[in-house]
């Protein structure tokens, strides 16, 4: 009997119910629905004719999700190889056109990606999850992560959300942006930082 292959679901907007392809769960963790489910609630409208960039992206569902429901494009940033390759197929089933994939180091790439956009007109929002699973050579993961907001520069993003372990302190303060909020769901919990007033 063939094995069945993890899938998720867009919830809504435009793709609703597209089925997209997850990695191999021993390779990323897949974003849970009810965590996806919150931050488009978060976001709602506030998403449309906005440019997503989601770093260490896995599957896309994320990004791909956004597009549904409105950002004007995703870029998408994945280093390893067969989680890209899911990546692409996933893209290739929603919009390849609104779509940017990059395989490579998010904490190079993203950085980047948001010189590059620097002075577009276009709002930004940055999700950023890194695995969980501390693999060889990503003890520091988080702390390259909160590093890398703290030295962005771009005066155009519009909110930074960061996916985590529950049990992580995340800092009040990351360069120009601070801590707006945090809502937990089990072992996960996503953290929601915008410009210091």
């Amino acid at each position: 009997m063939k094995e069945s292959k993890p899938t998720t679901k867009i919830i809504a907007g435009a793709y609703k119910g597209k089925v997209l392809e997850l990695p191999s769960l021993d390779v990323t963790r897949s974003s849970k629905a009810m965590l996806k489910e919150s931050v488009f609630n978060v976001l709602q409208f506030d998403i449309i004719d906005k440019i997503f960039i989601e770093s260490f992206a896995g599957s896309g569902s994320i990004g791909l999700e956004a597009i549904s429901r409105g950002a004007k494009r995703a870029y998408f940033i994945e280093l390893d190889k067969s989680s890209y390759s899911i990546l692409l197929k996933n893209c290739k089933t929603v919009n390849i056109e609104k779509c940017q994939t990059i395989q490579g180091n998010a904490f190079v790439q993203t950085p980047l990606i948001l010189d590059f956009l620097r002075n577009s007109k276009d709002e930004i929002v940055l999700y950023i999850d890194p695995p969980f699973d501390y693999r060889d050579g990503m003890e520091d993961i988080y702390d390259k992560s909160f590093r890398m907001i703290a030295n962005l520069e771009s005066n155009n993003i519009f909110k930074i959300i960061i996916e985590h372990e529950s049990k992580l302190e995340v800092p009040q303060i990351l360069g120009k942006f601070s801590l707006e909020k945090t809502r937990k769901f089990g072992k996960s919990s996503l953290s929601y930082y915008s410009y210091t007033v």
